[in-house]
Parts: C-alpha cells; sequence; structure tokens
C-alpha cells in the first residue's frame, strides 16, 4: 500500500480490507493522515513526532533518509472509502450512517465483501435498507444480467442524488437493451422523487428566508409603519443584537464553558436591551426633534447608521466574527434523501413566530399597545386624555428597536457577524413594510413569507440576480396598482 504504481497500491489496500484487524485499521487511518514514511523496505507510522513499526507497534529510530508516503487523489479517495467500510462494523450507529452515506454511489466489487459483512450483522433497520441500496449500486456493474436488472429495481427505489450519478454512469456503458429500459425507467423515478425533494426543499428555503425578514420588518413595522419614521439605522441596531449575541458566547466561553450550550438563550434578552437602549437613546437625542418630517428623518438615521458602523469596526475589527451554533442547533432532519432541514434554521422559524405571538399580544392586549395605537391614530386626543406621548414615543421606538436585536441575534445563528450585517435586509424589510400595508401586522406576515417563497422559487429558475430584479419589478407593479399594500388601514386613522 505504499509502493508502487497507484493500481497496485489500490488492489493491495483492497485486499487489506476485507479481512482488517485493529492494527491494518489503524495503518490505513495512518496513510489517509499522511504519517506514514518509508525508508528502503521499513515502513514507520509516525505518531506526536515518534516512529513506530506498523506490526509489533514498538518505537523506532527514524532514519534520515525516511520519505513521506505520497497519495494522489484517487489513492485519497481510496483510502477515505476504505476507511468509511472499515466504520461500518462502528458500535455507534451515527458513525454507521456517516459510512454508509459515504459509499453511496460506490460501485467497487472489492468493498462487497465487507458491505455483505455488515448487511448481515447490521441491526438498524434503517441503515440495513441503506446498505442495501449500497449493495445494489455494486451489483449494477455485475457481469450476471439478472443481478444487473434486480439491482436497477432497488436504486429505482432511491431518492439520494448519488444513485442518480450511479444510474448514469450505468447507461452509458451499458449495451444490453432489456438492463437499458430498466435503467432508463429507474432513472425517471429517481428523478421524480429528486424534483419532489427540490420543490420541498424550495418552500423550506422560503419559509426560512420569510422567517427571517419576518423578525427583520417586525421592528421597522412599528418605527416605520405606526410611528412615520424612516429609520435607516434599523439594519445598525440588528448589528447590535448581532454582537451582543457574540459578546455573550464569548463571556460563556471564557466562565461558564460547561454551560455553553445555554449561551442562546441568554443571549436573547441581552440582544434585546442592548438594541432597545441604542433605539430610546436614538430616540431620545435625534429623532423626537424630526417627527412629522419623514425625510429629514431618513438623512439623519443614514448618517447614525454610518456611526454606529465605525463604533463597532473600533471596537470589534472590521473582519467578520464567528457566533457557533449550540450543539442542539446543530446538524438536522433528513426528510428525503435530497432534503435536510437544518435545527438552525427550525429554531429561527419558531423564534420568528414566538416574536410575532408576542408582539401582537404586546400591541392588542397591553397597556402600552393601547397607548401607542391611541397615539399613532391621534396625537392630540391622546394627550388630552393624559397620555404621554412623548414617554410613548420613547418605549415603542425602543420596542421596534429592540426587536430588531433579536432579528440580529437569529441572524448571528445563520452567518457571521460583521460591521455590514443590517445592510443586506434594510431594503427587503422596508419592502415587506411597504407590500403588507403600513402599519398592518397581519400584511407583514403575509409579505414577508411571500417576498420569501418567491425569491427562492425565481433563483431556481433564473438565478439569484435576476430573482431579486424580478422581485422588486413585481412590487413595484403590486405598488402601482393598490398603493396602500396587502391590507388597507381601515377607519377614521385611514381618511385623516
Amino acid at each position: 500500500m505504499t509502493r508502487g504504481e497507484t493500481e497496485g497500491r489500490v488492489e493491495a489496500l483492497a485486499r487489506a480490507a476485507v479481512n482488517p484487524d485493529d492494527k491494518t485499521a489503524a495503518f490505513i487511518q495512518a496513510l489517509a493522515d499522511d504519517a506514514v514514511k518509508t525508508a528502503g523496505d521499513k515502513v514507520f507510522l509516525i505518531k506526536d513526532g515518534q516512529a513506530f513499526d506498523p506490526v509489533t507497534g514498538a518505537a523506532q529510530p527514524l532514519p534520515a533518509d525516511a520519505e513521506d508516503v505520497i497519495n494522489n487523489n484517487l489513492m485519497r479517495s481510496e483510502l477515505d472509502s476504505a476507511l468509511a467500510a472499515l466504520k461500518l462494523f462502528s458500535k455507534d450507529e451515527s458513525v454507521r450512517r456517516d459510512a454508509i452515506q459515504t459509499l453511496a454511489g460506490d460501485s467497487d466489487e472489492s468493498r462487497l465483501p465487507l458491505i455483505e459483512k455488515a448487511y448481515a450483522t447490521e441491526t438498524a433497520a434503517a441503515l440495513k435498507s441503506q446498505l442495501e441500496l449500497v449493495r445494489a449500486a455494486i451489483f449494477l456493474g455485475s457481469s450476471d444480467k439478472a443481478k444487473r436488472l434486480q439491482a436497477t429495481a432497488l436504486l429505482a427505489d432511491s431518492s439520494k442524488p448519488g444513485t442518480k450519478t450511479v444510474l448514469l454512469q450505468r447507461l452509458a456503458s451499458e449495451e444490453d437493451a432489456d438492463v437499458k429500459v430498466a435503467l432508463q425507467a429507474a432513472l425517471r423515478k429517481v428523478e421524480a422523487a429528486l424534483a419532489w425533494g427540490d420543490k420541498l426543499g424550495a418552500v423550506f428555503s422560503g419559509i426560512s428566508l420569510g422567517s427571517i425578514l419576518l423578525l427583520v420588518a417586525l421592528g421597522l413595522a412599528i418605527t416605520y409603519g405606526l410611528m412615520g419614521v424612516i429609520n435607516m439605522a434599523h439594519g445598525e441596531l440588528m448589528m447590535i443584537g448581532a454582537y451582543a449575541t457574540y459578546v455573550v458566547q464569548g463571556l460563556f466561553q471564557k466562565y461558564l464553558p460547561d454551560a455553553f450550550d445555554w449561551y442562546l438563550p441568554a443571549a436573547v434578552p441581552v440582544a434585546f436591551m442592548a438594541a432597545a437602549l441604542m433605539g430610546a437613546a436614538l430616540e431620545r437625542g435625534v429623532i423626537r426633534f424630526l417627527y412629522g418630517r419623514p425625510l429629514e428623518t431618513l438623512l439623519a438615521t443614514w448618517g447614525i447608521s454610518l456611526m454606529l458602523q465605525q463604533l463597532m469596526r473600533s471596537i470589534f475589527g472590521a473582519q467578520n466574527v464567528g457566533v457557533e451554533n449550540p450543539v442542539w442547533m446543530s446538524g438536522g432532519v433528513q426528510v428525503l434523501g435530497n432534503l435536510s432541514l437544518p435545527y438552525n434554521r427550525l429554531v429561527i422559524i419558531g423564534f420568528a413566530l414566538a416574536v410575532l405571538l408576542a408582539m401582537a399580544w404586546l400591541i392588542s392586549q397591553t397597556r402600552l399597545g393601547l397607548f401607542v395605537r391611541g397615539v399613532t391614530q391621534n396625537r392630540p386626543m391622546a394627550a388630552c386624555m393624559g397620555v404621554n406621548t412623548a414617554r410613548v414615543d420613547t418605549y415603542a421606538f425602543a420596542l421596534g428597536s429592540g426587536i430588531a436585536g433579536l432579528a440580529g441575534c437569529a441572524l448571528s445563528q445563520v452567518g457571521n457577524v460583521g460591521p455590514d450585517l443590517g445592510q443586506g435586509y434594510i431594503i427587503d424589510a422596508f419592502m415587506v413594510v411597504v407590500l403588507g400595508g403600513v402599519g398592518q401586522l397581519a400584511g407583514t406576515v403575509y409579505a414577508a413569507m411571500g417576498l420569501g417563497l418567491l425569491n427562492k422559487f425565481l433563483e431556481g429558475w433564473t438565478g439569484a440576480v435576476l430573482a431579486k430584479i424580478a422581485v422588486l419589478v413585481l412590487i413595484i407593479i403590486f405598488i402601482q396598482k393598490r398603493p396602500q399594500g396587502i391590507f388597507a388601514m381601515k377607519g377614521r386613522a385611514a381618511e385623516a
């Protein structure tokens, strides 16, 4: 396995992997890790800077003329497949599952003895059925026509992308007419199954994007939809929430490493308060002097957004910082062969729903919500009734800013955190609020989900850039036909 032409080394590897012992498995792993050297006829395993004999395991001096064993791409691929085959016998079910996924589509007949052995000993029904598909992929290259037909029938029920590749490769080299017909039928069935996975994946991606847009736009629905303030610093308030999450992560890593998986629940209120306090300071220091002058609020908050970006660069640096997912948000649910639902996206969808329900309850059922609606609809009358309108303005703006901070906390789980984090979402957030209907919470939900799904479906046909352009054109046409948005404001507030 260490000398000679690549084909000879591959054959030696295949023979060694049929009935491996622990030392053989360790040697194959060392080859994959580039931890094997040769000197003359002797072979040495290198571990922690020390050379060992691969047979006896005894430490030995490494000759000065020892050379590294060079593995080309083909050899590395064979080593990875051999290691995956050896992991089929692991006691850990997740390790066996990963090994089967690595071997899926492998048509090397030298793997068959190991796969047959693993198939006979496998106890998990789901893994046993996956191993059956791996066996079928190998039988597809058999010289026996009956075995090829049987393998084709088995593979037709698979919905894995690798199966399509195997069928296409075999179809290109198959000479028997009957087998060709069976392969073509199986290929059509697999493609149909994969098409469903692609469609459902697009739907899930659209809902995921819509939930993020909803989180981003909910805060803007208050500051712009209810208060009439064009807050161009909304994206930077999201950025503050994301950096607050990053700081909480660092504190847990330093002081509470054993509880690191719980840093995110602790970061949620911190992100909300950090952005809400910044929003309150912004409203008291600048916005309160500009009510009723939307263009001036646009210019003022745009300047503030630049200042906040520079502040974050000065504190945290210009480079993006990474926020890790807790263990319980890592991985995903495998629904179909080509459809996996990541846990972090599922958590964000649930989080967006929880924030939406909390905000709807606060606006419709609480005293603060009553005051916010009263001041929004008729400020002079609310003031005459004894409502402190200036305080309500501050609370409402702080609430919208805090929700932006929650959006930043969520976004930190699906990408890096940097000074430009909010810039990629601010335009989409304004489009969601305007499309849904200014001041209409239900409209914000419909618009966010609609834009998310529309974006993802158009991306599959036109690409990301053209999809963005198409969505913008459709929104412009819609607003031209229905300026009030999806849901128009009703009652005296609409007539004023």
